[in-house]
């Protein structure tokens, strides 16, 4: 009978692991959109600098803020675009850091659910001896 509780224990475990196994597996789909999402605006904001970087000095640039178009100074607008890129390249380092850590989370649960599966079965093979 011990071993009958025994098992019914591991597998109590193995239902718990499983189940952080796929929260962590979640937590990794989500930031890998979110990636996504911050890799296509670090693309856009490089093509806006280049494309300011092709103005002349004197060219006009403007800005949308909400419905209306503003003047901006083209210096302005050159360090604001910087500050973007920056900004979006620093997020994405987070999010790698982050990545990093969640799968080797992930990674660390598999082996335990490996080791409980394994052991969930030599208790179902000692069972079966006996």
């Amino acid at each position: 009978m011990a071993s009958s509780s025994g098992l019914r224990e591991l597998q109590r475990e193995l239902e718990a692991k499983a189940n952080d196994l796929s929260k962590i597996q979640k937590d990794i789909s989500k930031n890998h959109q979110v990636r996504k999402k911050f890799t296509i605006q670090l693309g856009e904001n490089e093509l806006v600098l280049k494309e300011l970087d092709l103005l002349s000095e004197d060219a006009n640039v403007f800005k949308l803020i909400g419905p209306v178009l503003v003047k901006q100074d083209l210096a302005e607008a050159r360090a604001n675009v910087r500050k973007r890129i920056e900004y979006i390249s620093a997020e994405l380092k987070r999010l790698d850091a982050t990545l990093q850590d969640l799968e080797e989370k992930q990674n660390s649960k598999k082996e335990m659910m490996l080791k409980l599966q394994q052991r969930a079965q030599s208790l179902q093979a000692g069972k079966a001896k006996a």
